[in-house]
């Protein structure tokens, strides 16, 4: 999706384009997150792009979108360009987390007492 969307609009009032132009990027991502994944992609993830115009473009995350188009709204701008490119996102698994040098130089279990008057020192 690559659109510029006006955010003024003659007979209507600016909140309710305000929430037309929101609706359309919500509904846009909706659809790409429904189509079926390919084989080995485990999510859609997004490549964004806001600005004011497609020139002032920037790479945004695209759970900033929707603050960035009410910032832009609240800066009185006539129009703001959303683009938004659907692609394969795989996750990748964490690295199993080693012992640090304290942890593995402590001892597994203490020595109890019994109550016998000895230890139970395995």
């Amino acid at each position: 999706m690559k659109k510029t969307f006006p955010l003024q609009a003659e007979g209507k009032h600016p909140d309710r384009v305000l929430d037309r132009v929101k609706h359309e990027v919500r509904k846009y991502i909706k659809r790409e997150r429904a189509r079926p994944l390919p084989e080995g992609v485990d999510f859609w993830d997004f490549d964004c792009h806001f600005g004011l115009s497609e020139e002032t473009a920037a790479p945004i995350h695209p759970a900033q979108l929707i603050a960035c188009i009410d910032a832009a709204a609240r800066e009185q701008a006539t129009q703001v360009y959303v683009g938004l490119w659907a692609k394969h996102g795989v996750r990748t698994r964490r690295p199993a987390s080693e012992p640090t040098g304290d942890d593995a130089a402590a001892p597994t279990a203490a020595p109890t007492d019994t109550g016998t008057g000895t230890t139970n020192a395995d």
